[in-house]
């Protein structure tokens, strides 16, 4: 593997990361090869087909690391069993995994490639594992966000039942369906 550098970078519910690169010749083989110029050095790539300078300043920015791979793991992208969860996924033990609004499509790819390495279809696996989807609940006419769980089995364990309590979650309405239909079977 080649050494790589990122620009780590920290939000509410985990930190993420964006490739880095501060000479010309790091961009060799990237499609900003022979576009992004000396002056316009350093700079990060954001994932989304575009770039911009890079900063210390931008008051979400953690650290540069160099290292071969992926500069984070699953539990420092999307925090585990945060204090403040609100959005997310839950396993069948009830362990949380936060991330925002926009973020459990890749979440979800990061929780497959370390708990079901090959799976296709990220979100339907776990799913069908039996992982909750913690997603928000705003319609654009509501006053507040809520939270909304959704299973796709339809079903709740125990442990997930319990830390859904916790989390303030148990008066849902399909959160009480759900233990509801599923307290028989525990």
């Amino acid at each position: 593997m080649i050494m790589a550098k990122y620009a780590i970078y920290k939000s509410d519910t985990g930190y993420y990361y964006k490739a880095y690169h501060d000479t010309l010749e790091s961009l060799k083989g990237t499609q900003f090869d022979g576009i992004v110029t000396e002056d316009k050095l350093p700079v990060v790539i954001d994932g989304g087909g575009g770039y911009y300078t890079f900063t210390e300043d931008d008051y979400m920015f953690d650290r540069l690391v160099e290292c071969e791979g992926c500069p984070l793991k699953l539990e420092q992208m999307f925090f585990k069993n945060q204090d403040t969860f609100k959005l997310g996924w839950m396993s069948p033990e009830g362990d949380t995994y936060s991330c925002d609004y926009t973020s459990h499509t890749r979440a979800a790819q990061a929780l497959v490639d370390k708990f079901f390495p090959g799976a296709k279809l990220p979100e339907r696996t776990l799913g069908k594992a039996g992982w909750l989807k913690i997603i928000d609940s705003w319609d654009g006419t509501q006053r507040e966000h809520g939270q909304f769980v959704y299973s796709l089995t339809g079903k709740v364990t125990k442990k997930q039942a319990d830390r859904l309590f916790d989390l303030g979650l148990y008066d849902n309405e399909e959160v009480r369906q759900m233990i509801k239909d599923c307290e028989d079977s525990w």
